[in-house]
């Protein structure tokens, strides 16, 4: 099992972690320009896209669970019709957002205090980016579906390949073109493309000979799609409220000032950085567990359970310790600002803090995930935000000020592990 955990994990591990590579890079470049409301326009563009987007992640996470269950009780036919489903659901949701767009955007900046320079260069920086929605949420369904047939390979090069694309685009347009955010933007929008097209080569290449085409009888069958909306409609709640939480965080980060904004963009890239490395056993997860939940093997998913959630841990605290040993080191790769510089320090005991304590929830989202039952997630989810995390905020908020941000997020996630172990044994292993 360690072997199967192994091989499915070490490549998710790798592209995960050129995920937030890419917005370390972007936030490195971006923290290099002469003024500091690049890097807040870059912050503030990156949340609207991050609620856009994981408000979709249904499409990669659901996929995969039901695809994976599909494969462990040897229905071949649904593993094919679970991937148009998703396809088309990502087709009708591009639309929406691209005839939205003008819309979204103003409600967003409805909600954010911000400067005026700003808000100028978010709006520079989404009305580029949002280009790029229909190749991003077709690789959502394109990447989850290789997870749920048991392919980390496939993923792993999609997501390496559009990510160094991505960061070679935003150096030349920056320093090549003396582009702003714009240059970021472009650069996004070209490499997501770019791996859509990669992504049905490769599909085409493994798949094309065996490939059942669905029907639209299949596509359509009730029961089926009433499944897929159930996951979906629980995996989007979960992730509208884990959304909420990270864009909350951003906008009170905003309200306390341009400087305090650039703070904790950096300190969040290291969040993020842990998080995608954690979450490759995390997606590990999703495909075992759904395996062997489709085929009705328990007593093996207890087992790949506490394999999994120990070996999450376990890199969770490497990550600890490389935080707490090259902490001003690793703040200097994203400015060379001595005074922001200065102000992440005092905030930086969160961040070693942080793997130690998320590693548990980011583990059982994926064993959650590919079992699919979600309705304990959302509620976990629910719990955590407007019941563990908005209260410890408002409580400490003019005593500790940025502090407050960090602690309600620290207290949101450790909620979020012990509800989730709490569901495990009456919802999951059943």
């Amino acid at each position: 099992m360690n072997k199967k955990i192994l091989t499915l994990a070490i490549p998710n591990i790798i592209s995960n972690l050129s995920v937030p590579l890419l917005s370390s890079v972007d936030t490195a470049l971006v923290g290099r320009l002469d003024e500091p409301w690049y890097l807040g326009a870059l912050a503030i563009g990156g949340m609207i896209f991050n609620f856009l987007y994981w408000g979709f992640g249904f499409l990669r996470m659901g996929t995969t669970g039901l695809t994976a269950n599909a494969g462990g009780s040897g229905n071949r036919s649904e593993t094919c019709l679970v991937l148009g489903r998703a396809a088309l659901a990502g087709l009708a949701g591009s639309l929406m957002l691209l005839l939205l767009q003008v819309g979204i955007f103003r409600a967003a900046m409805a909600i954010v205090d911000t400067s005026g320079e700003v808000a100028h260069y978010a709006s520079v920086y989404f009305f580029i980016r949002i280009w790029d929605a229909p190749a991003v949420l077709a690789l959502f369904a394109l990447q989850g579906w290789f997870l749920g047939m048991q392919n980390a390979r496939y993923p792993m090069y999609i997501t390496i390949f559009i990510n160094l694309l991505n960061i070679g685009l935003n150096i030349f347009f920056i320093y090549g073109l003396g582009m702003k955010v714009d240059g970021v933007a472009w650069g996004t929008v070209i490499a997501q493309y770019s791996g859509l097209f990669f992504a049905l080569f490769l599909f085409w290449r493994k798949y094309g000979k065996t490939w059942l085409s669905p029907t639209l009888s299949g596509l359509l069958d009730g029961a089926a799609v009433r499944r897929l909306f159930s996951v979906s409609r629980d995996i989007f709640i979960r992730t509208m409220s884990l959304i909420f939480t990270y864009s909350f965080f951003t906008i009170q980060s905003a309200a306390l000032g341009d400087e305090f904004l650039a703070v904790n963009t950096i300190l969040m890239q290291l969040w993020y950085i842990m998080a995608y490395g954690v979450d490759g056993f995390a997606y590990a997860a999703e495909s075992i567990t759904g395996k062997l939940k489709g085929a009705g093997n328990i007593p093996e998913l207890k087992r790949a359970t506490g394999l999994l959630m120990a070996w999450g841990l376990g890199l969770g605290c490497i990550f600890s310790l490389l935080y707490f040993l090259l902490d001003q080191h690793l703040v200097r790769l994203f400015t060379d600002n001595p005074e922001l510089i200065a102000l992440a320090l005092v905030y930086f005991g969160w961040t070693i803090a942080a793997p130690l304590i998320n590693s548990f929830c980011f583990m059982l989202d994926g064993v959650y995930i590919g079992a699919t039952v979600t309705g304990p997630m959302r509620d976990s989810m629910l719990i955590s935000t407007f019941f563990v995390f908005l209260p410890v905020y408002y409580v400490f908020a003019d005593l500790l000020g940025n502090h407050a941000l960090w602690l309600a997020m620290t207290a949101y996630m450790l909620a979020r592990g012990v509800t989730l172990l709490y569901y495990l044994p009456r919802k999951v292993f059943v």
